[in-house]
């Protein structure tokens, strides 16, 4: 198994109860093992009746429209129905191994239908989970970076590695690649986005480089995803390059404006419920001048959403903050005047997609609208945080990796952000990444373990 985070656990317990030998190469110390597992809360499950945490029912059907609906039809049908039908095994498989729940938070992320939520977040899953895998017999190399795997017309025969320094070589029968994304990988990340790319923050690990995946490719590795697409909310803009995590997210963008430095309005905030459509406005701010923007609110809404680990900036007026954040007072009053000539009365509810919205603005805000006009007034500064990037290779319904012409390798599977682009062509569904790496990791390990057999 390359990578320790959900997916390559999950494979690994599972190939280890068939009897396989499995040896994890985990390119973090064990203080950081994990990847983007360690800043996680929850994972999506279909479910007919309440199950552990898991309110009212959630059906396969539904959880596909939904999918449907934020991909936009970029999706692999055949395999994001198998994710889903798997789906709903996963919260008693994960308890099984010694993972629990808690309810879901209330607000902005009520999710008590959907998604069932980690008790302790992603620490305390990777915690349960290497606990099993251990006891298990799984064996864990940490500090050990993956460089060159050697494939033969779509066969692996071994993994060249590198660990505090000296270089290694493992053979094996089969191998699970569950190693990330580039997102990373700064010089691959300004070839797709040039320079905007220096101004994005990476939500999670440093070590998600894609050295595996550019493997891969150059192997002959069949690719699917659009190397711009990628997982990317708005992050507070003084968050750290690495490791922010999920206290630098800001879900404060349906209570008010958002503007860009010029204090322009870009997109519509209440465009449709925040679970769908967070993960759409990193990609939105990466288009603006500078990559930055600017969340701004008033006094009535401050307490809905889930604040960052930063206070927010705040002043009396409009004027006075226009002026704190560097934007051309003016500017920013009429934008906010105009906002607030077009909102329409109806009845708020941030809990449903309510009434209450522009009329006659470009863009308009669909949903939640209020106008900002009760001081003190609130801004929070935004930039682009990457989760994952969306690039990968393809796979088939065991997790095999696909290589030219379409051919299913004997022995290389994927699990993981490195193969996520073949449901997630684009958009985002809460929890669907952590659920993507679950079940096709148990895909992978259950026929990993048997590839090669004689």
């Amino acid at each position: 198994m390359i990578g320790g985070g959900n997916a390559g656990l999950c494979a690994a317990i599972e190939a280890r109860e068939r009897g396989a030998a499995v040896v994890i190469l985990e390119h973090a110390d064990r203080s950081m093992r994990g990847g983007n597992t360690r800043h996680t809360r929850n994972l999506r499950a279909m479910h007919a009746d309440p199950a552990h945490t898991l309110e009212g029912s959630y059906t396969g059907e539904e959880y596909w429209q939904d999918l449907l609906s934020v991909t936009e039809g970029h999706t692999d049908e055949a395999l994001a129905r198998l994710m889903i039908r798997h789906s709903g095994e996963l919260p008693g498989w994960l308890y099984e191994k010694g993972v629990r729940f808690q309810p879901a938070l209330t607000g902005t992320l009520n999710l008590a239908r959907t998604n069932a939520f980690f008790l302790g977040g992603g620490k305390a899953l990777l915690n349960a989970q290497y606990r099993t895998a251990e006891a298990l017999g799984v064996r864990v190399c940490y500090d050990s970076e993956v460089k060159r795997l050697n494939i033969s017309r779509g066969r692996f025969s071994s993994a060249v590695f590198l660990n505090q320094g000296n270089k290694y070589e493992i053979t094996a029968r089969s191998v699970v690649v569950a190693c990330g994304g580039f997102q990373a990988n700064e010089s691959w990340m300004r070839e797709v986005w040039g320079e905007a790319a220096d101004n994005f923050i990476v939500r999670g690990t440093s070590y998600n480089r894609g050295a595996v995946l550019k493997d891969l490719i150059g192997k002959g590795a069949e690719t699917t995803g659009d190397p711009t697409q990628c997982h990317a909310i708005a992050v507070d803009a003084r968050a750290p390059k690495y490791d922010g995590g999920i206290v630098t997210r800001l879900d404060c963008v349906v209570f008010g404006i958002v503007v860009n430095r010029f204090g322009q309005r870009f997109y519509d905030e209440g465009e449709d419920s925040w679970p769908k459509r967070y993960a759409i406005w990193g990609r939105l701010i990466a288009r603006q001048p500078d990559q930055i923007a600017y969340a701004i609110m008033d006094s009535k809404v401050l307490d809905r959403f889930m604040p960052s680990l930063f206070p927010p900036m705040t002043a009396d007026t409009i004027e006075q903050l226009a002026s704190d954040l560097g934007i051309e007072s003016g500017a920013l009053t009429r934008t906010v005047d105009q906002f607030n000539a077009s909102v329409s009365t109806g009845s708020y509810n941030p809990e449903i997609l309510d009434d209450c919205s522009t009329q006659d603005l470009e863009p308009p805000k669909s949903h939640w609208a209020l106008p900002v006009d009760t001081p003190p007034f609130y801004a929070y500064p935004l930039r682009p945080g990457i989760t994952f990037t969306y690039l990968g290779v393809k796979v088939d319904e065991q997790a095999r990796v696909l290589f030219q012409g379409g051919k299913s390798s004997p022995n290389v599977f994927a699990a993981g952000e490195i193969m996520a682009g073949n449901i997630l062509g684009k958009g985002y569904c809460a929890g669907t990444g952590m659920t993507i790496g679950a079940v096709f990791g148990r895909l992978a390990g259950q026929h990993a373990a048997s590839a090669g057999e004689r």
